[in-house]
């Protein structure tokens, strides 16, 4: 974070100062939660959670160098005291993001954010100095803490934002005011929460309409329902996607052997081609999204096109593809899944496994309310179709409407079985696999199906993995 002293804290948070000899000694570590991630100079947030209260920690994370806890009770050591750690968090935050001389971007979508912000971020620190969100660190806690990570060097800070209902984003917009808004989507993950994806397209497209005139609203011209969001913002237009009015466009798309994509990258400025380390066509649309805003803060399609082709996975359990030394692929997809992520998954696996066998083991996706059963049904009835060779489901009513959908599109049943939990399906694998095969494991976080992944690589460290 930038230096800022702890009485200047105080004031920007509204808060009062409690056993602080010296209110002008400064934070000039970073702001952290999590006790275990205080160094010297930090600044600890006590936040009170179902089974963990931060103030209990107060002590122990002086003792490590913090310089005082931001907290809704004295504590008994140094500490900055408010009503609403959550509302202090965030304006401080703002706070720092407008002494900042950084460009803003944030970015959200259905399907894709992280991997987006992973590639927009390897591509713009090639450009100058950047921050940019941990993982899936998109909420109203997350978001902060990310922001006050930057630093008087950072130039570009690349936002990840995520919404489960209306407001939300507005919310987050309000705390890091951006410059160019990025949206790659509206699919139906949280649909369930939302109600259909007319209401997800509302929640998505606050991020454009909190633009500035002079900012840049970066939109995906292949999504009707992120397309219409131009008529939302009085930020100038950029258009990402393989349409042909698409500003920045890919053209001849192709697969390598390997499942990774190819194609020649379309700018305004010129063209250059580009071979992602990725794997799976769904990331040509991702790269596109992170090019459009590099191509917007400046960046030759040269540039541009070199840094995709070198970037890697940033975060884990996103397509992590690892070969054991007997041949046998492990595709760990496992972080989080909804019917757009597990469609592209599938056709990835398919992709890549060409001439093998291929496996997909699959668990449920939540919060689809009303849509589950025909969703989960159709991912079933779509790994037959790819012909993928075995579909795995795992776990409850969820898993067997997937396996159900799979049985009834195949021809002889024989496509797909359904086994209880984790451990059941890496017995089963493990009696299984020979060498050759491909395995993808995917699922929504809540599943734990990295845990399959994870132990089907027990005695094969010597895998190398690929896409890092």
């Amino acid at each position: 974070m930038i230096a800022l002293s702890l009485a200047e804290i105080a004031t920007v948070v509204g808060g009062q100062t409690y056993d602080i000899p010296d209110p002008a000694v400064s934070v000039t570590g970073s702001v952290v939660r999590d006790s275990r991630e205080v160094v010297p100079g930090s600044l600890f947030v006590a936040f009170v959670g179902e089974r963990v209260d931060g103030h209990d920690y107060a002590a122990d994370v002086v003792a490590a160098g913090a310089v005082a806890v931001l907290a809704s009770r004295p504590v008994g050591v140094p500490a900055i005291v408010v009503d609403d750690v959550q509302a202090a968090l965030g304006a401080l935050a703002r706070h720092v993001v407008e002494r900042l001389g950084a460009t803003l971007v944030a970015l959200t979508g259905s399907v894709g954010k992280t991997s987006s912000k992973d590639l927009l971020a390897q591509v713009l620190r090639r450009h100058a100095p950047t921050v940019w969100t941990p993982g899936s660190f998109n909420n109203e806690i997350g978001l902060p803490l990310t922001a006050l990570s930057a630093t008087d060097e950072t130039r570009f800070l690349v936002l990840e934002m995520g919404a489960r209902g209306i407001g939300h984003i507005r919310y987050l917009t309000g705390l890091t005011p951006p410059k160019i808004g990025l949206v790659l989507n509206v699919g139906t993950a949280h649909i369930g929460e939302f109600g259909g994806r007319e209401q997800i397209a509302e929640a998505k497209g606050e991020l454009v309409e909190s633009l500035p005139a002079d900012g840049a609203a970066v939109l995906n011209a292949d999504d009707p329902l992120v397309r219409a969001m131009a008529s939302r913002t009085k930020a100038r237009v950029l258009l990402f996607g393989e349409a042909a009015d698409a500003d920045v466009r890919a053209e001849n798309v192709r697969l390598t052997e390997n499942g990774q994509p190819a194609f020649t990258l379309h700018t305004p400025s010129g063209c250059s081609d580009v071979t992602l380390r990725l794997y799976g066509e769904h990331h040509v649309s991702n790269a596109l999204a992170a090019a459009a805003v590099a191509h917007e803060l400046g960046m030759s399609v040269d540039e541009i096109a070199l840094a995709l082709s070198e970037a890697g996975t940033l975060s884990r359990w996103r397509m992590e593809v690892t070969e054991r030394p007997d041949g046998v692929t492990i595709v760990n997809d496992a972080y989080n899944a909804n019917p757009e992520s597990m469609r592209a998954a599938l056709r990835a696996l398919v992709a890549m496994g060409k001439g093998r066998r291929t496996w997909a083991v699959l668990g449920h996706m939540a919060e689809l309310g009303d849509e589950g059963l025909v969703e989960h049904d159709a991912v079933g009835r779509l790994a037959v179709r790819l012909n993928v060779s075995k579909l795995v489901a795992v776990g409850g009513r969820e898993a067997s409407w997937l396996q159900l959908g799979a049985y009834n599109e195949g021809s002889w049943g024989e496509e797909s079985v359904h086994v209880s939990d984790a451990q059941a399906a890496i017995d089963l694998l493990r009696s299984e696999l020979r060498a050759g095969d491909v395995v993808l494991v995917k699922a929504s976080r809540s599943v734990g199906l990295e845990k399959v992944a994870a132990a089907l690589l027990e005695n094969h460290t010597e895998g190398e993995v690929s896409g890092r």
